[in-house]
């Protein structure tokens, strides 16, 4: 059985939690994902998301529930993603986005007050959350952490193919693999399902190493190659 958290609603901390309940206002908090987690046995996890953000360090926590679950956990980018939802996404094993959905991340910010040398040091204490929100997204997309806070700097919109190029997300929803292929070219065409077989592979560095391992524990050292084309294109090698 499939265990459903829905991130939707703005992302809190268990105290304002209570708060956000008492007026029907909608709310995600990491109390709230832990009491799914943590009711009946580790089966797989799926998770919508369709939120604004809120909280940097809710979402931490709740990034850090799933990360830790044991469980396989496959997030759905519905909607937005924006903020603190889209450090919580990054902690899917699969990252879906809908193919109206967008990824929003930005530089965290703060309303506090003070004298100059509270504002400076709160400059300082800004710049170490950037880098470790930067840090879920550089987990998930392998990008260089320099590359992301400049587009946190920028308040980067990311649209549903370009979180895939980029590897925010590892699939479009409802993308038709069996689509027809036109080509022009004397060549043969390699069909979608292998190439996002393939995309799927690169994506899952551990599984790949575990692909690799059993084909040559089943194949020759020279028909490697030959062996994982087979497999991407859905081929078994005759005898």
């Amino acid at each position: 059985m499939t265990k459903t958290i829905d991130i939707k609603g703005v992302v809190v901390d268990d105290d304002s939690a209570v708060f956000y309940d008492f007026f029907g206002m909608s709310n995600v908090s990491p109390s709230a994902v832990a009491q799914v987690l943590n009711d009946g046995d580790d089966d797989d996890v799926e998770v919508n998301v369709a939120s604004n953000g809120g909280d940097v360090f809710a979402a931490s926590e709740i990034f850090t529930m799933l990360k830790s679950a044991n469980a396989n956990v496959t997030v759905n980018i519905q909607g937005l993603a924006a903020s603190a939802a889209s450090v919580i996404a990054m902690a899917g094993d699969t990252v879906k986005i809908s193919p109206t959905a967008q990824i929003m991340i930005h530089q965290a910010a703060s309303y506090g007050g003070g004298n100059k040398d509270d504002l400076a040091h709160e400059i300082d204490v800004l710049d170490g959350i950037d880098k470790s929100i930067a840090n879920a997204y550089e987990l998930k997309t392998g990008m260089p952490q320099g590359d992301l806070l400049n587009m946190m700097a920028q308040e980067t919109w990311i649209g549903a193919q370009e979180a895939v190029d980029k590897g925010f997300a590892d699939e479009i929803m409802y993308v038709d693999e069996k689509q027809t292929a036109f080509s022009n070219a004397t060549a043969n065409i390699v069909q979608k399902s292998a190439v996002n077989k393939l995309l799927n592979l690169l994506n899952k560095s551990e599984k790949t190493a575990k692909l690799e391992n059993e084909v040559k524990n089943s194949q020759p050292t020279c028909d490697l190659k030959q062996s994982k084309l087979a497999i991407l294109l859905g081929k078994t090698k005759e005898k």
